[in-house]
């Protein structure tokens, strides 16, 4: 059986043929219409498809909500939000909206942020109740994966809670039943989730972070607001930036569409997440150059409208590309470092329970993870650090890792984040449990350019301990 060390000297040597092959802009892609292998022994892809939501962008764009619900012939929505947004201006616009076009509609304000499955059943249980014809999920991600899935499971009432949940927790059924429409009005800047198929949430028995994941269950509608962005405290605004930048690096860098297995025999098992690719890659780039110029002023400065209006932007961009792409090693990691967290309570989050911020808990493995995984596709990690600032003149192909996990300690630096897990309530001590919460993950973990055993995540999680 071939170890690791030699399927990765495989991999690289048919991504130096690709590039022989193909010197396009997106240096791994060949645009060849044949798969790889014959149509009677194929092991990896030979396709990708993109599945986004629609979205409408623009200042005050929220006020809208109610004349779609109406034009969609709705008569009994459901609006799901948590109980600190409940009070703000996001969902009184959209409270509004919904009045002024006599929309019939109910709160659920029950939404818990990061989301386990109690808080999914719970809301699960509120759609099945309210027999709903559409859906407005208002706030972060939390908001927009619990409607989703409350949409799904209300929509197939007979199915059993892990139905539908990724395997290997859960058992990774298609989605074949048709959902309600779904409007998502995010009011962060960092989950995409109003772009995605997307829902992620902690299952407790595990203490592991999982989710589902379908183009099915898509949002019909996201209305990108960028007025809603200005609530938001610094720290909600850094730790969001956070995913939204790993969330572009890690598609851009993941394992390409057509290196993925294995090779669906049905359209429809085909994985949201398939592997980079030339559209995701414009998306996610495009993504990075956003958050570069805008990240840090969007944080120092609640009033730049400019720069976190553009950060809402950069979140759809990368949402679309992480969507279809995939993510891979931080994400992966990051699940169990937010599900065994002890006592840390981030900055500016107004919750009843120990917490770690999704954007944090991705973004402390990112150095360690992209030295890790440059080595697959340096071009890509030293042109990723260029567009985060590095200075890449004279850098050698061979360090593209350690220049941009360099770049990227420069900015967790500047914005004052937490130095390394052990910041954060972890020690040595912690890693042979983080590995085992990370195991489960391999809808993300596989997409890594770069394959891991255990000892290899057992480095980066120990090399994340301090960052500076």
């Amino acid at each position: 059986m071939a170890t690791a060390a030699q399927r990765c000297r495989v991999a690289h040597l048919l991504r130096l043929l690709q590039r022989a092959a193909c010197r396009c802009p997106t240096h791994s892609h060949t645009y060849s219409q044949a798969p790889e292998l014959s149509p009677s022994g194929k092991t990896t892809d030979y396709a990708f498809e993109m599945a986004i939501s629609n979205i409408r962008y623009g200042a005050g764009v929220t006020k809208e909500v109610g004349m779609d619900l109406q034009n969609m012939g709705a008569k009994n929505v459901c609006l799901m939000t948590d109980k600190n947004l409940s009070q703000l201006p996001p969902v009184q616009v959209v409270m509004d909206s919904l009045v002024k076009n006599g929309i019939n509609f109910q709160v659920y304000d029950n939404v818990r942020v990061e989301p386990t499955d109690t808080s999914f059943k719970d809301a699960i249980e509120f759609a099945k109740k309210g027999a709903f014809d559409a859906y407005v999920a208002v706030g972060g991600g939390s908001a927009i994966d619990t409607c989703k899935a409350a949409n799904l499971y209300a929509s197939s009432p007979h199915s059993e809670f892990l139905d539908y949940v990724n395997a290997p927790i859960g058992k990774g059924q298609p989605v074949s039943v048709p959902v309600k429409p779904l409007i998502a009005v995010p009011t962060t800047s960092g989950t995409g989730s109003e772009t995605t198929g997307v829902a992620i949430f902690d299952y407790e028995s595990l203490k592991v972070k999982t989710g589902i994941a379908s183009k099915a269950i898509k949002p019909t509608l996201g209305l990108v607001d960028p007025l809603h962005t200005l609530h938001m405290p610094a720290r909600l605004v850094a730790n969001s930036g956070f995913d939204v930048l790993c969330h572009a690096l890690e598609s851009y860098t993941a394992l390409p569409y057509h290196m993925r297995s294995p090779c669906p025999s049905n359209p429809i098992l085909r994985p949201a997440y398939q592997g980079s690719n030339p559209i995701s890659d414009i998306w996610s780039v495009q993504a990075l150059r956003i958050v570069a110029k805008y990240l840090k002023r969007a944080v120092s400065n609640p009033d730049d409208l400019e720069a976190r209006s553009n950060m809402h932007l950069a979140s759809a961009f990368a949402g679309i590309g992480f969507g279809n792409a995939g993510v891979h090693l931080c994400h992966g990691m990051s699940y169990p470092i937010s599900g065994l967290v002890k006592t840390y309570k981030a900055k500016d989050y107004n919750v009843d329970h120990p917490l770690v911020p999704h954007g944090l808990s991705v973004v402390l493995t990112s150095p360690a993870v992209f030295t890790f995984t440059a080595q697959m596709c340096p071009e890509r990690h030293l042109e990723t650090a260029e567009i985060l600032g590095a200075d890449t003149l004279t850098a050698k192909i061979q360090d593209a890792g350690l220049v941009l996990a360099d770049t990227l300690r420069k900015i967790l630096f500047d914005l004052n984040v937490d130095d390394g897990l052990a910041a954060i309530g972890y020690s040595k001590a912690d890693i042979p449990a983080l590995v085992k919460g990370t195991l489960p993950q391999e809808r993300v973990t596989k997409l890594a350019p770069r394959p891991q055993s255990e000892e290899d995540l057992s480095a980066l999680f120990e090399a994340s301990m301090k960052l500076y």
